[in-house]
């Protein structure tokens, strides 16, 4: 099929599942255009990761709890970043004077500039980099996470969804995903158990996911906001 045939398809399919959706009282609220690229990457020992600059935190957070659930301990050798699945393992090396560090992934950031990952001050001290406070670096996988590795969330670009529901049984999961049109079943790792999580939409910002998260509650449809990666 050429191209505007493909266009007038998805035209055809949008205005009859609105129809549909407005007939049983839920209407589907639009979504961003999922972007994502889910391909294989090069897991290679050598393969990069991702370059760019490495900042560091430290006693601000010393104590705090991180976006996994567990306590940030400035003196451990972990790192935030945007994407990567938690407890990956990667190895980062200073650009600037041949230092290497391996990490392990427990947190989410950094959220200021271009930066991709920001170390514990123990790794930062580690490369070199404690006094500069950021330098050049670039990342190497050791070990995959709690997720295996795919384009998206090597990436740092963070994507968004709204979960509904969280159930321990894939066919309890799919009968509650089958009477909200739009939402959608994924099979999730959790502490080492496997839960399926129903989702709804994806979104490329939490502003966007958070919209329609509040429309759903008009409709009586419980839910919250959530980054796809974590």
């Amino acid at each position: 099929m050429n191209e505007p045939g493909i266009q007038y398809f998805r035209l055809v399919l949008v205005a009859a599942a609105t129809l549909l959706l407005s007939a049983c009282g839920i209407v589907k609220t639009s979504t961003a255009p999922d972007t994502r690229d889910f391909g294989p990457i090069d897991t290679s020992e050598d393969a990069v990761i991702e370059a760019g600059i490495a900042s560091w935190y430290g006693s601000k957070f010393h104590g705090r709890l991180t976006a996994n659930g567990e306590t940030y301990n400035m003196n451990d050798l972990t790192a935030a970043h945007k994407t990567l699945p938690f407890n990956t393992v990667v190895k980062v090396e200073n650009m600037d004077n041949g230092n290497s560090v391996i990490v392990r992934i427990n947190d989410r950031g950094p959220y200021i500039g271009d930066r991709i990952i920001d170390l514990s001050r123990r790794a930062a001290r580690d490369i070199g980099m404690y006094e500069a406070g950021i330098a050049n670096v670039r990342v190497f996988l050791v070990e995959e996470g709690d997720r295996p590795l795919t384009a998206q969330n090597t990436s740092s670009r963070e994507t968004f969804t709204v979960q509904l529901a969280s159930y321990n049984s894939r066919q309890e999961a799919e009968s509650f995903s089958n009477r909200i049109n739009g939402s959608r079943v994924e099979r999730v790792s959790v502490g080492g158990r496997t839960v399926y999580r129903v989702y709804y939409g994806t979104y490329n910002n939490a502003q966007d996911a958070a919209r329609t998260q509040r429309r759903l509650a008009t409709q009586g449809i419980d839910g919250f906001v959530k980054q796809e990666e974590n």
